[in-house]
């Protein structure tokens, strides 16, 4: 049995040495390459007395990337992969909150580092790539792994302002790529086009797909999302046959008239998630490759990626409710009512995850994992995990499930989940903002902010770049003199939604 994502990495690679694994717009890696520069990195890295602790890796949509993840995961650590163009306030709470034992970066990123107050070395990618492997220390450290060891640290929102670092194990990566692959058929022969960032939860089909099954993946430039015409023709010419996209990235491409200009010729697969699809925007993809396979996918972070995943065979017309399906092998989907009894079929209960797929929890943070990661009430005979989502689910007679929205503050916009508190904790910090409240507008896609006091929009949005990642910035600003309020005090949220129209 394999204890480690490395162990495929291995056999892929004597398997198929000379086979492109991963590229890029301007160059390419065979898993012969991936084996040799992570093995370099591991060994650059584990001398470094890195083992069992972390390392931020600050990287770019570069084919080498995924080379330095394994690098870290050689050298006996678990990697983080932090987005380098992040707001400066917002990567240190990360590092803060990570404590990393080393950074591995490219050097594009290393003047924003050296504005970072840091208490660990930095190593840069382009150095150390070549370093001579030590056999023996990566041996000795192979040989104490176990399947249950972190292999990597992905950070998320948090509604206390301060991002939460979801640990996931390499047994928990193992079993949602062993179910994707399955559901999604990928062969060797197929190639996968990645448009999610690689520091990113979705990115990691496209990481591992290639190592488990010995597909390869090309690295979409994300500036071709923009000109569809040139993103399909480049899908065309790379042979790509298989994508895993957020909703929003499949939006993009149709609403911008793309299939006017043709279409990728080799696409078959296309599985999407991250948000709810609007009817329209499948329906078009649908009527556009008739020949393809639509799976739409459910699931939180903490749950490795996805837990649910619907083969869509119906047409999504005017109406249509789109299930999120059953739960893939190896996980365990139910719902729960708010007194935490077993809600029937057929009404609306609080979507529940349990199985070997869930997280190890939040990364130094055991207050909040407590919290989130608890007994299961149905099961009073041994211990059983599971993670609340907070997502509200309804499951139907044919043992599909559907997805009814947030039970709580927390959304899912642009394929990232987003605490709403998180965005009213760092407007309260901008001068000259009294009051606040953050609303999502699902029907426009958009974080909606209203807000009162002596600062103005662009002030406001400017503090919020200082703190925020880009998709958590409100793209609509609503000046009122005061918060519409409720007899007990509390924000009336019914009226400030019947603003945002």
């Amino acid at each position: 049995m394999d204890k480690s994502v490395l162990n495929w990495l291995q056999r892929t690679a004597a398997q198929s040495p000379d086979k492109t694994a991963y590229s890029d717009v301007d160059s390419s890696v065979k898993f012969s390459d991936v084996l040799k520069y992570a093995r370099s990195v591991g060994t650059a890295a584990a001398k470094r007395n890195t083992a069992g602790k972390p390392v931020a890796v600050f990287a770019g949509r570069s084919c080498l990337t995924p080379a330095v993840f394994l690098g870290v995961v050689f050298g006996g650590s678990c990697y983080a992969p932090i987005d380098g163009k992040l707001p400066k306030n917002r990567i240190s709470r990360i590092l803060d909150n990570l404590d990393p034992a080393l950074i591995i970066a490219d050097r594009a990123y290393e003047e924003s580092i050296s504005q970072l107050a840091l208490d660990c070395d930095v190593l840069f990618t382009e150095d150390i790539l070549d370093v001579p492997a030590d056999e023996e220390l990566l041996s000795e450290i192979a040989e104490n792994a176990n399947e249950n060891d972190p292999l990597y640290i992905i950070f998320t929102s948090g509604s206390t302002g301060n991002p939460k670092g979801v640990v996931t194990s390499h047994h928990s990566l193992m079993c949602y790529i062993d179910a994707y692959s399955e559901v999604m058929g990928i062969e060797p022969d197929d190639v996968l086009g990645n448009q999610s960032p690689l520091d990113y939860i979705a990115a990691i089909r496209d990481i591992y797909l290639p190592l488990y099954t010995g597909c390869s993946t090309v690295i979409l430039p994300k500036e071709y999302f923009m000109e569809p015409a040139r993103l399909f023709d480049f899908m065309t010419e790379r042979g790509v046959t298989a994508v895993g996209w957020s909703v929003s990235a499949m939006t993009v491409p149709a609403s911008l008239g793309a299939f006017e200009h043709g279409r990728p010729e080799h696409l078959k697969k296309i599985c999407f998630s991250g948000s709810v699809m609007p009817n329209r925007c499948l329906r078009t993809w649908q009527e556009n490759m008739p020949d393809a396979m639509f799976v739409n996918q459910y699931g939180p972070t903490e749950a490795t990626a996805s837990c649910t995943c619907y083969r869509v065979t119906e047409k999504a017309d005017d109406g249509y409710v789109l299930p999120i399906g059953k739960a893939y092998k190896n996980y365990r989907v139910f719902l729960l009512n708010e007194d935490n009894t077993a809600t029937p079929p057929g009404e609306k209960g609080e979507i529940c995850v349990s199985g070997p797929i869930l997280a190890l929890g939040y990364y130094n943070d055991p207050e909040r994992t407590h919290k989130s990661f608890v007994q299961n009430p149905l099961n009073k005979s041994y211990n059983e995990l599971i993670y609340k989502t907070g997502d509200i689910g309804r499951l139907r007679a044919d043992g599909n499930m559907e997805f009814h929205g947030r039970k709580d503050r927390q959304i899912k916009h642009m394929g990232h989940r987003v605490e709403l508190d998180e965005i009213e904790s760092a407007c309260d910090k901008i001068e000259g903002v009294d009051e606040c409240c953050a609303l999502y507008d699902s029907e426009n896609e958009r974080i909606v902010l209203f807000h009162s006091g002596a600062a103005n929009v662009r002030d406001i949005a400017s503090g919020l770049r200082k703190d925020l990642p880009g998709f958590m910035v409100p793209r609509k600003f609503i000046y009122l003199e005061a918060l519409p309020r409720l007899a007990n005090g509390k924000t009336d949220m019914t009226a400030l939604k019947q603003r945002m129209k």
